[in-house]
């Protein structure tokens, strides 16, 4: 008679790396209705009617076709909107996508004999805090050694002196910087950008997630420096959060060695199509970026008129510590009036609330409930 063979914990299948790291935690996605949802920075605007009809028009027989490979027919569009040529970008299933394509394709797993300090170097992912809180995911999952490097006062950049007092590695493989910066909202100037960029030998991202409500952007660097790349995304201002498209601006080099470790057919159909005929209707969404731009502005200075700090802001929501309460404690009153907003629960963020600008009339309601909590609080 065979021997029972002994059951084993599906953990031991599980390598120790995975098992032991925490995943990326998304913005609350409700279930129920009537939510003012201010929390995950989407644009409070629907798609262009122009998006919808081509979105429409795709769902034929085409569903049954792989789409097109390499999103040819946007890659096109996006490199004459950006006075370049296709092999300058390669599309993404969100730009997530190819922040994770990135680690795998520049930096080396960390091994546990390194010494000398080049092997380090190219074995280091860094980036500043706060910031996008993916990067440190990504590191984990790679098995990449991790930098971190506080910015300064008022979530500003540090210059080159105040980089080399500190940990910063001016060889690391990969460098992310989060422009305009999430979650403070903060702007870069590009001359800044640039210095940054200039004194890296390593390739450096520039996520510009929400370049569109910013004074400016750093673009023209994916093409002054070899290796500088730009992230964009469709999400934040172009309403297709659910399309997930993203895309990269780089060196053609740079780029041919991305694609060569992209899944295949990454990007649907109608993501796709839905992204191109954005890129027709340019003029609806500029308009709304001025109203978003207004919006904010003016949410800010209410905000600030009743004694809360607000970062100055160059992207589609801001960043505020409340006056007389906690941040987690105004966090949780608006989540009882059905007001989503984002709060971190780490040291550089825990006293600040993240706050998306949505349309008009959600703005109004969120400023008189938090008018009210603050005001109730006060007659404690």
């Amino acid at each position: 008679m065979q021997a029972r063979s002994k059951l084993k914990s599906p953990e031991k299948f599980i390598r120790p790396l995975i098992r032991n790291i925490k995943g990326y935690i998304p913005g609350e996605q409700p279930q129920e209705s009537r939510v003012i949802k201010l929390n995950t920075n989407e644009n409070p605007t629907p798609p262009s009617p122009k998006v919808l009809q081509a979105i429409k028009k795709a769902t034929d027989y085409r569903l049954r076709l792989y789409p097109n490979p390499n999103a040819k027919k946007l890659r096109q569009a996006l490199a004459k909107l950006h006075r370049c040529k296709p092999e300058n970008i390669i599309i993404g299933n969100g730009s997530d996508e190819l922040l994770a394509l990135a680690t795998r394709c520049f930096v080396e797993p960390r091994t546990a004999n390194t010494k000398t300090q080049k092997k380090i170097s190219k074995q280091t992912i860094q980036y500043f805090t706060p910031s996008y809180s993916l990067y440190p995911i990504l590191a984990n999952i790679h098995g990449a050694r991790k930098k971190e490097f506080k910015l300064i006062k008022g979530y500003g950049l540090p210059d080159k002196k105040l980089l080399s007092k500190g940990n910063w590695d001016f060889q690391a493989a990969l460098t992310y910087i989060t422009t305009p910066n999430a979650p403070s909202g903060a702007g870069y100037k590009t001359s800044k950008l640039a210095k940054l960029c200039k004194i890296q030998d390593g390739i450096v991202i520039l996520d510009e997630a929400y370049a569109d409500f910013a004074e400016e952007t750093a673009l023209e660097l994916a093409f002054r420096f070899p290796n500088v790349i730009i992230s964009r995304t469709f999400s934040k201002a172009y309403s297709l959060c659910s399309q997930r498209i993203g895309y990269f601006i780089a060196h053609p080099k740079i780029i041919t060695a991305l694609d060569k470790i992209r899944d295949s057919y990454n990007t649907n159909e109608l993501g796709q199509a839905a992204a191109l005929a954005t890129l027709d209707d340019l003029k609806y969404y500029k308009r709304h970026f001025k109203r978003i731009i207004k919006t904010r502005n003016q949410t800010s200075k209410i905000l600030e008129s009743i004694g809360f700090d607000v970062i100055p802001s160059q992207t589609n929501f801001i960043f505020v510590k409340p006056k007389g309460l906690q941040a987690k404690e105004l966090f949780t009153k608006l989540r009882e009036k059905k007001i989503l907003t984002r709060w971190f629960d780490t040291k550089a963020c825990r006293s600040w609330l993240r706050i998306t600008i949505g349309t008009e009339r959600e703005m109004d309601k969120f400023l008189l409930s938090t008018k009210a909590i603050v005001e109730n609080h006060k007659q404690r």
